[in-house]
């Protein structure tokens, strides 16, 4: 098993992240961190605080020679979870923290929009994001057209995978447009690309009638 690659927190020396998703505008979608439970507090405390109490609403990560700005614009939209403590060790009491957007845990159904986190080596995702598809979509979703709609979610744009993506995971962000992909699905229905029976199912002819 390769060795995870940690990456340096530049405003925070003893603070290391070991995974990270971001969206296209840099702002944060998940992130693991690891580091003394000082640190960590410190660290909660000036993204609670404001800008004139010497709060933050932006970090770095240090990957190879590069900072990546990691943007936190509303905190009361991040959840955040210890996972494991590490009480004994030449460090001190090493704490893991997890950050991470709200949509990634609590979908927004009323707008459907969503994000999904996941392990970068899953070899079924579209398994794992079709569900998430499903629950966010308006739209009655057959399960054969799993396939045909999550491409045409990719094509027009609505399901795209996070290029951000730091340590052994990877991200997707959902942002259905209902309209949009309903008249899509008019289209592919009328051309027959979609149909209300799978063409696997076989109906049975009917059997001849007893003398």
């Amino acid at each position: 098993m390769a060795t995870p690659t940690l990456y340096a927190i530049d405003e925070f020396s003893d603070l290391k992240a070991d995974a990270c998703l971001l969206d296209d505008d840099f702002d944060l979608v998940f992130v693991s961190l690891w580091g003394r439970d000082t640190t960590i507090q410190q660290l909660l405390a000036k993204l609670t605080l404001g800008h004139k109490e010497g709060g933050m609403r932006q970090f770095h990560l240090v990957a190879g020679n590069h900072g990546i700005p990691v943007e936190v614009p509303d905190v009361e939209n991040l959840s955040k979870q210890s996972a494991r403590s590490f009480r004994r060790t030449l460090f001190g009491s090493m704490t893991n923290l997890w950050l991470y957007n709200n949509l990634a845990i609590e979908p927004d159904k009323a707008n459907a929009r969503a994000f999904a986190v996941l392990p970068i080596d899953i070899k079924n995702q579209d398994d794992r994001l079709w569900p998430l598809v499903q629950s966010c979509c308006g739209l009655p979703l057959l399960p054969h057209w799993q396939e045909v709609v999550l491409d045409t979610l990719k094509t027009e744009g609505m399901l795209k995978k996070l290029k951000l993506a730091f340590g052994p995971v990877q991200g997707y962000k959902l942002a259905i447009e209902l309209n949009q992909l309903q008249g899509r699905m008019q289209e592919l229905i009328r051309e027959g690309t979609l149909s209300l029976v799978p063409e696997a199912v076989e109906f049975p002819t009917a059997l001849p009638l007893a003398a």
